[in-house]
């Protein structure tokens, strides 16, 4: 292999790595915008409400306990028995929890930046059976009962937006801010009428709940057997948590899911006993599930995504400018691979700023269209053609084309790309195979 051609070779080597540099400081500018944008979503919400998530509701029982213990007087043996009083409060989660809720969508902007914010109207509704003996036993008599009372949990009570009303076996109760349990955290609490001490009651309950939250909603599944019901206006939803929807429908109107689950499935029994008295129980947080929104043509995001294949695409391209190069005998500077390369960097950029102020799609066929059409009327005169430089401009519109094909098809986009490569590689062994390139810049190139 002669000089000319190795000194070609490593030129185009050095100015691939060159061309990082503006493509990592656009990468950085891309990052930058993308963590304004959280941001904003995190300013948004702030000003509105989080996320919620909703635990409950839960019957709770506030106790006083007296416990007598049999103890030795140190100084004389002699054994006397103490008192000794101990507060709390007892839990109880209802035999059937049902939570059907609509939700409807909207954006919230801020600048050029937006969130999405939901609005959920639920009905809340279900029964609790206290146990025998409110399942003490024989230590019922140790127990002195307080005011019993209904708790739920929601993790930013800024979101409620209605006047919220019990119903309990027939009657109209309020509610009133803070859910009373060190268990559930933030929430609300309705006052009950007193329990009967031995049990075997049945409290059935119901309430609307109008909530309103940003990009996600969690429940806590607290029945004996529970049915969640949800449905909205967005048709790019993604169920989270700790159990997925026994049945969902999705459209390009919105979804429809259901969940189902038991005791069995959720143990939250045993959660519920080995949460402490004093703090937020992250058990029962963690046994959660519902829908979050996702953004599916989150504009930072894919320009990341497309930024990220520009060294693959770097090379393609340069290779294809070297294969009409050396088989057509032209001389092509390394200041004009320079400038091809400038220009495909600059695509990023306008890729980016274009996003931010129309759809995704649009602006990718607008960047793409201006850097072919640049650097197709420049390649026409560096390769002496307007039929070669338009041949290249169509070699590059459909990379482009293939680069969005990568940024659509997430699932196949490493088996698209290989492919790919494959493909060029093949093409560049097919077209060079009866190529001498010992003697590949020995001859003057053509001039015209």
């Amino acid at each position: 292999m002669n000089r000319i051609l190795v000194f070609k070779l490593g030129a185009i080597a050095l100015l691939i790595l060159l061309l990082l540099i503006p493509l990592t400081m656009i990468g950085g500018l891309i990052s930058e915008r993308q963590q304004y944008q959280r941001e904003v979503v995190q300013d948004i919400a702030r000003s509105s409400s989080y996320s919620q998530t909703v635990v409950g509701p839960i019957l709770v029982l506030p106790y006083t306990r007296t416990v007598q213990r049999l103890k030795i007087h140190d100084r004389t043996g002699e054994q006397y028995q103490e008192q000794r009083e101990m507060s709390g409060h007892l839990y109880f989660l209802p035999e059937r929890f049902t939570f059907d809720a609509t939700l409807g969508t909207e954006w919230r902007a801020r600048g050029i930046y937006k969130a999405l914010l939901y609005h959920s109207d639920s009905r809340v509704g279900g029964l609790f059976r206290t146990p025998a003996r409110l399942g003490l036993g024989d230590k019922l008599d140790q127990y002195r009962f307080e005011t019993p009372f209904l708790a739920v949990g929601i993790s930013d009570i800024r979101g409620i937006r209605n006047g919220l009303k019990l119903h309990l076996n027939g009657k109209a109760l309020a509610f009133a801010p803070g859910s009373g349990a060190p268990i559930l955290g933030a929430g609300v609490h309705a006052v009950l009428p007193a329990l009967e001490r031995e049990g075997g009651q049945t409290l059935e309950f119901a309430f609307d709940l109008n909530l309103q939250g940003t990009e996600q909603l969690q429940l806590v599944p607290v029945g004996r057997d529970s049915q969640v019901m949800l449905s909205a206006d967005w048709p790019h939803p993604s169920f989270v948590g700790e159990y997925l929807p026994s049945r969902r429908e999705v459209t390009e109107r919105g979804f429809s899911a259901e969940w189902q689950t038991s005791f069995f499935a959720t143990n939250l029994e045993e959660v519920l006993q080995g949460c402490g008295q004093e703090s937020e129980c992250a058990g029962l947080r963690n046994r959660s599930f519902g829908v979050s929104f996702l953004d599916p043509v989150n504009r930072y995001l894919k320009t990341d995504r497309a930024i990220k294949y520009a060294l693959l695409f770097l090379a393609l391209t340069f290779a294809t400018f070297f294969l009409f190069e050396i088989l057509k005998r032209l001389a092509v500077h390394p200041v004009q691979y320079a400038l091809v390369g400038l220009a495909l960097a600059l695509f990023y950029l306008l890729l980016l700023s274009l996003a931010e102020h129309i759809a995704f799609a649009l602006a990718y066929g607008l960047s793409a269209a201006v850097c072919v059409g640049l650097i197709g009327f420049y390649t026409s005169s560096v390769l002496r053609s307007w039929r070669r430089g338009l041949g290249f401009s169509a070699l590059l519109a459909a990379l482009y084309g293939l680069l969005y094909g990568l940024l659509s098809a997430e699932d196949y986009a490493l088996l698209m790309g290989s492919v790919l490569v494959f493909a060029v590689l093949g093409c560049t062994m097919v077209l060079t195979r009866k190529l001498d390139w010992y003697s590949v810049g020995r001859d003057s190139p053509k001039q015209e």
